[in-house]
């Protein structure tokens, strides 16, 4: 039931002794967090009757007072409790929400008093309430008009989903009893409706400047405005000192200019034509809609940084992306742990329609809470304009409001009106309270309208004509706050007329200075990103550094492996794994995937780096090779033997079971911290089938659009075992379709040192790339996937083109077959096995960018080649043909070479990336592998048969 009488006895009841019961002090028994079992326990008859007794003693009132009389009263207090009751639960639904008063919320009937049992003859009697409202005792009459008040004015309040009784508690003491009003100073009054002149002008002189341009105005939800600068105030006085902020399209440009700060001549500078990233700062830029900032705001001597996300089209796509820079914001502040998360805030700002209608809001939602991706609570700003493009709720949703979808995580949702800016404001400010109390996400949900279409374009009268006609009529937001507060002799005519006329004149001045603004160089590599560049040319991007180690850190990392602590009980077969490894650093010998793995993990931390690997089932790994995590086989405990390597931080988190939202998130934290290795890995290759937008949006594009750098690595399993098609193919095909300009490099590696490698070389170059590697399955204990100590150490290095295993005299080189990943080896096995000599088999390990200038110089010595072979596992319309095809011939041309262009062996097209029947599964390797060495595929397969 929320928090019941005792509530407020001790301190809304303070003319009553602290005596009686224990409920009615405030120390009832708490059996459980639901409100069932507080109503329970408020419902006591027994000790109702004592209360009464009690308070009509203090009060000298017992005269009369027999057991009849005791009865009634009893009974009232029942049907008042469930009266409240049921107001704190569905009190909402009578609120004054809509500014159009197009939705009809009719008095639900069991928020009458007729419902719960009063007559109109019981509406001037007093009732004991015990602390309920605050009070001991009020007529039936005060008890309605309060809880309409409370629960059914500008801002209705859900909250009993929620099962923490101290929460649904923190949120009745500022909302509920007679004293609950919103109140401000006058001179809060007068900010408040001088940012809603600022918002609404601001918007009306971009369309009178810039007629027919988008501009996805905020018209009709002006209030928001001050209710954002109140989590800039509010949130620093309670200890926020960043705010990241996420948003789509509506508002966004007002919240660039009027909370942000964004100079307006930058913004109309943008919107003439001009951008602040054209080519003179790199890029190929984006439309001003999508565009971000960040800035200082200093309110009552407190700065707060704060910063909004660029993001795409794709709605809300930007919500993991701006969590997961928090959380490494968090964690630059030292802002992670038990009482903490509180001094950086994410800010995220939907449109109703998406908030209720895209999966990733839910994904976000999913990861309140969980360890590792917990950012301390979200606030989000719903812009209800009850309209999503052109449809309206009822098309566009199965429930009653676009929240809904946060009481999975019971947030507690805040639904106010946007025509009321003090109510809106005050959402914000309680909203902060809450997060910075609790740690929670809230939702605010401000229902206001769309002035306009869509976009400015856009002719909204096709599709809801009543609405619009409705909203021709309706005066905007600070024609009715100034109305009411002349009417409240806070302002006057005088005020509002100076307050637009300044602002006006302000927009004038920047308008002009628009036309002689330069943009300045792009500020993508300050902060903490200082130090690091873009570099000046594609070969600069493909250089390598030095990335072996020295042997005596490799030894201390060999220890740290494979030492179990005394008292650690492990796995049997983990203790059979941890054997092989000191097998390996014994002999020098036969170092498997994980462990190179390891090792690169191993040094980076002892360098002073940071190590975040996240994905599902990352700790053990998805085929248990890793072992990251030793969990006691007792009380499982977890011990992880890298996070005990000084210098650096090693993080492992099995991610909840999503790709799109932790693929963001990941993202996000890369974007903010350079100096840590994060890495997402797909459970199999193609679950990032999942995320695909947020490849295609930021992985692949962000770096041109927004001029931002991100090192992010993706592990995405990829091989052809026979597991059938939704297990074989990581969609190299898709990655390398995106290949352009530099943005990014994917990489199918088939050694364990290539892989250390690949992966030191990602922190130790002075620019940051994201990094897609398609990993292996069947690599990952193949007899030969497997290194050398001296690969690791030393003046080694990332491999960008592998050798063959047994090479063919390069004078007697006459077929060179080029590959890349798990078929190397089925070629390498089926060549020797056939006696051929007169064959090469070279590996691609780094797609893009591809190393044309090294494959060249390879060839080049190959002077008696009479053919040139692409062998591929894919099918033909998939991995890596169409890319490395025209490469292949430039690099034939470059060498002078007498074969113009490669020949394709692999799978047929196919429309499924591959068979899920063993046998032919079979057949299709041995056929490709046949093609590509020019054996006969029958004989092949007899030989195979055969061994």
């Amino acid at each position: 039931m929320g928090q019941e009488m005792h509530d407020f006895l001790p301190d809304m009841g303070q003319d009553e002794p602290q005596a009686g019961p224990s409920w009615a002090r405030g120390n009832w028994p708490q059996v459980g967090g639901s409100a069932e079992d507080e109503l329970t326990q408020a419902l006591d008859p027994l000790a109702l009757r004592e209360a009464i007794k009690q308070s009509a003693a203090k009060a000298g009132a017992t005269a009369g007072l027999d057991e009849t009389a005791v009865q009634g009263m009893i009974a009232d207090s029942f049907r008042a409790i469930l009266l409240i009751r049921t107001y704190r639960v569905r009190g909402h639904l009578a609120a004054d929400l809509d500014p159009l008063g197009l939705s009809k919320r009719d008095l639900p009937a069991d928020l009458t008093p007729e419902y719960h049992g009063f007559t109109a003859a019981d509406f001037d009697r007093r009732i004991f309430l015990g602390g309920y409202l605050g009070v001991q005792w009020a007529t039936l009459r005060e008890i309605v008009a309060t809880l309409r008040r409370n629960y059914c004015g500008k801002v209705g309040l859900e909250y009993m989903h929620i099962t923490d009784l101290e929460e649904r508690r923190f949120l009745q003491e500022r909302m509920e009893g007679a004293d609950k009003t919103i109140d401000f100073t006058p001179e809060g009054k007068k900010a408040i409706l001088a940012a809603v002149v600022r918002g609404e002008q601001y918007e009306k002189f971009l369309g009178k400047k810039y007629v027919g341009t988008k501009r996805f105005g905020l018209d009709g939800g002006e209030s928001m405005i001050p209710a954002l600068e109140a989590v800039i105030k509010y949130g620093g006085q309670r200890g926020v000192r960043e705010i990241v902020y996420g948003m789509a399209h509506r508002g966004r440009l007002n919240v660039l200019a009027n909370v942000m700060g964004k100079p307006y001549k930058v913004i109309f500078h943008e919107f003439s034509g001009g951008t602040a990233n054209p080519d003179d700062v790199g890029g190929s830029g984006d439309v001003k809609y999508h565009l971000g900032t960040s800035t200082d705001r200093e309110f009552d001597g407190i700065k707060v940084h704060m910063s909004l996300m660029p993001n795409p089209s794709h709605l809300e796509t930007v919500d993991p992306v701006v969590l997961g820079k928090v959380r490494a914001y968090q964690r630059f502040h030292d802002d992670i742990g038990p009482g903490k998360h509180k001094q950086v805030l994410p800010v995220l700002i939907h449109g109703d329609a998406a908030f209720a209608g895209q999966g990733i809001v839910w994904e976000c939602f999913g990861f309140s809470g969980v360890k590792g991706y917990n950012t301390g609570g979200c606030i989000h700003f719903v812009i209800n304009n009850q309209i999503g493009f052109t449809t309206s709720p009822q098309f566009s949703r199965g429930s009653p409001y676009p929240s809904d979808v946060a009481k999975g995580v019971q947030a507690p949702i805040i639904h106010v009106n946007g025509d009321d800016p003090e109510a809106v404001t005050f959402a914000c400010k309680l909203a902060v309270d809450y997060r910075q109390t609790f740690g929670r996400d809230v939702v605010v949900d401000m229902w206001c309208y769309r002035r306009f279409g869509h976009n400015e374009g856009d002719e909204p009268g096709f599709t809801q004509p009543l609405m619009y006609a409705k909203i021709r009529q309706h005066p905007p937001v600070s024609q009715i706050y100034a109305g009411r507060l002349k009417a409240e002799g806070v302002v006057d005519e005088a005020f509002l007329a100076e307050t637009e006329g300044a602002f006006v004149g302000l927009l004038e001045e920047h308008f002009s200075a628009a036309k002689d603004y330069k943009a300045n160089e792009a500020d993508w590599f300050g902060g903490r990103w200082s130090g690091f560049n873009k570099p000046a040319d594609p070969e600069t991007a493909r250089r390598n550094v030095s990335t072996g180690i020295e042997a005596k850190l490799f030894d201390s990392l060999g220890r740290t492996l494979t030492t179990v602590p005394e008292g650690l009980t492990i796995h049997k077969t983990l203790g059979r794994v941890l054997d092989a490894k000191r097998e390996m650093f014994s002999t020098g010998e036969g170092f498997d995937w994980a462990t190179g793995e390891a090792l690169a993990y191993g040094s980076l931390l002892s360098e002073g780096y940071a190590v975040r690997l996240s994905g599902q089932d990352s700790g053990r790994g998805t085929f248990s090779q890793r072992h990251a995590v030793w969990v006691d086989q007792t009380d499982e405990r977890k011990y992880v033997p890298l996070a005990t390597v000084p210098h650096g931080r090693f993080e492992v988190h099995d991610s909840p079971l999503s790709e799109y939202g932790v693929l963001g998130f990941e993202y996000g934290y890369a974007s903010a911290d350079p100096k840590t290795l994060v890495l997402w890995e797909a459970q199999f290759g193609d679950f990032a089938n999942g995320a695909q937008i947020m490849i295609d949006q930021y992985v692949a594009a962000s770096e041109a659009k927004w001029l931002r750098a991100n090192g992010l690595v993706m592990l995405l399993p990829h091989g052809y075992e026979g597991q059938g098609p939704e297990h074989s193919s990581a969609r190299l095909e898709r990655f390398l379709q995106l290949c352009a300009q530099d943005n990014m490099q994917v990489c199918n590696i088939t050694t364990p040192a290539n892989y250390f490698h690949v992966l030191r070389r990602q922190m130790h170059r002075p620019f940051r790339k994201p990094l897609i590697i398609m990993t292996p399955k069947s690599l990952l204990r193949h007899p030969l996937a497997k290194s050398r100590a001296a690969d690791f150490q030393g003046e080694s290095h990332f491999m960008r083109i592998l050798s063959d295993l047994k090479p063919a005299p390069d004078a007697e080189t006459r077929r060179l077959v080029l590959c890349s990943g798990k078929v190397a080896y089925d070629l390498f096995e089926a060549r020797d096995a056939a006696g051929i000599t007169d064959t090469q088999i070279v590996r691609i390990e780094q797609f893009y960018p591809f190393p044309g200038d090294a494959l060249a110089t390879r060839i080049a010595r190959m002077t008696k080649l009479e053919d040139v072979v692409w062998c591929q596992e894919e099918p033909r319309n998939n991995g890596g043909w169409f890319f490395v095809e025209p490469l292949i011939e430039e690099a034939l041309a470059a060498a002078k070479c007498k074969v113009q262009r490669p020949r394709y062996a692999g799978r047929t097209a196919s429309a499924s990336p591959a068979t899920g029947i063993a046998k032919r599964h079979t057949a299709e390797q041995t056929a490709l592998v046949s093609n590509a060495l020019g054996l006969s595929v029958r004989g092949e397969i007899r030989r195979k048969a055969k061994s």
